[in-house]
């Protein structure tokens, strides 16, 4: 049974859910990692994938995702061959000045 729609969070006012997945270096790593948020057609904001010393990490940050969908996509990834750890984590609140710790740039 789904809730009603008026109790569930809009994607704007929804915390944004960060993955971290690493694992070997090979050729499909990027690809089926990417892969499980298209099949939900989710579009990340933010992927940044780096290969060192046959080591492959990438981290995808994706708006808008409640806790439960993120924890179910992480489960997905640590099913991929090739991943060896996945952290999942959700951005925390912003207090409105678009700064997530509180606090602001000294000057």
């Amino acid at each position: 049974m789904s809730r009603p729609a008026e109790e569930s969070p809009s994607p704007e006012t929804a915390p944004a859910a960060r993955f971290y997945v690493t694992g070997d270096a090979a050729p499909g790593f990027v690809p089926r990692v990417i892969e499980l948020f298209a099949k939900r057609n989710i579009v990340p904001e933010e992927i940044h994938a780096r290969a060192v010393n046959g080591r492959q990490s990438i981290e995808i940050r994706a708006p808008g995702m409640e806790p439960p969908l993120a924890a179910y996509i992480g489960r997905c990834l640590r099913e991929i061959v090739t991943v060896e750890r996945v952290l999942v984590s959700q951005d925390l609140e912003t207090d409105g000045d678009g700064d997530e710790d509180g606090g602001g740039d000294a000057a």
